[in-house]
């Protein structure tokens, strides 16, 4: 019954592994348009996959949410990396993590009503978001109307792939839903090719990465990408109450970046090293406490 709760966990699994690459990559100021570029490019090799599937036309209507989702995924990665450009990436990525459930939550409401939203569902909703709140809230943090407004408009359009993503899956099969939402971000960063500037970094014989750099962005990428597939495919079989849930679970991709962090700042320091403070360890538990509640909630 909860098969969807299996994948989402595990692909917060895999996105916290590619957070960890882009916390080592975007150690120094981003290229927001180089990278969303790449993603996107990237992204089109989910063409590999059509031989699994029965590959055709969506019909007007589906093509009209795969359009949807594909124009909001690539703002949601500009102005994500925009705002990494000029802001902390754990800061960025835990924030715009931490308020994404939120709009989710919304916009079920809005799209299929109060409905769809039962009470239990409802608490584990909220244990699940107060879990993802505490796990990435930072007390010494300044909030400048610049960070506030990137982080809220990325968070909003992710959070608005979300529901088109279902839309998308309520109107074709997983994979050719997928298929198609990544052909048409694909095509859509190379609008991207028109700034001068872009085309010179990406043609130009120095490459814009360097080899290290490069290895660890493929890496990212590459877990990212299965992490994307992975809750898609969540997002394809959810029911529609569950959508908010889904996203709230999103305190466990922390959960598991702290546990990697952990890791290599005891065993390999010279990669990444953090002062991890008691406080910080007792927040952690707190929100796992929560998170757990949640979960438990859910399952039982």
């Amino acid at each position: 019954m909860f098969f969807w709760l299996f994948i989402i966990i595990l692909s917060y699994l895999f996105f916290s592994l590619a957070f960890f690459g882009d916390k080592l990559v975007l150690s120094g100021p981003p290229n927001s348009k180089l990278y969303t570029f790449y993603v996107g490019i990237l992204s089109i090799l989910v063409v590999f996959f059509i031989p699994f599937t029965n590959f055709g036309l969506p019909n007007p209507a589906a093509f009209m949410w795969i359009f949807l989702e594909a124009v909001v995924y690539i703002l949601g990665l500009y102005t994500m990396f925009l705002a990494l450009e000029k802001f902390e990436v754990s800061r960025v990525m835990t924030a715009i993590g931490a308020v994404q459930p939120i709009f989710v939550f919304i916009l079920t409401l809005l799209f299929w009503g109060a409905q769809v939203v039962t009470g239990m569902n409802f608490l584990a909703f909220i244990l699940l978001l107060l879990g993802s709140i505490l796990i990435s809230f930072e007390k010494k943090f300044k909030i400048t109307g610049e960070y506030l407004w990137l982080v809220l408009f990325s968070a909003a359009m992710f959070s608005l792939d979300y529901i088109f993503s279902k839309f998308v899956f309520l109107h074709q099969t997983f994979l050719q839903g997928l298929i198609w939402m990544r052909i048409i971000s694909a095509l859509l960063v190379l609008l991207f090719l028109f700034d001068r500037k872009l085309r010179a970094q990406i043609f130009e014989k120095k490459v814009a990465l360097n080899k290290k750099t490069g290895l660890l962005f493929l890496f990212s990428q590459s877990a990212g990408g299965v992490a994307n597939i992975l809750q898609s495919f969540a997002i394809s079989i959810v029911p529609i109450s569950y959508l908010a849930i889904i996203n709230s679970l999103r305190g466990i991709q922390y959960v598991f970046l702290f546990l990697i962090t952990l890791f290599f700042s005891f065993f390999f320091p010279r990669v990444l090293k953090e002062n991890i403070s008691k406080r910080a360890v007792i927040q952690k538990v707190v929100s796992v406490l929560l998170i757990v509640a949640g979960l438990a909630i859910l399952v039982l």
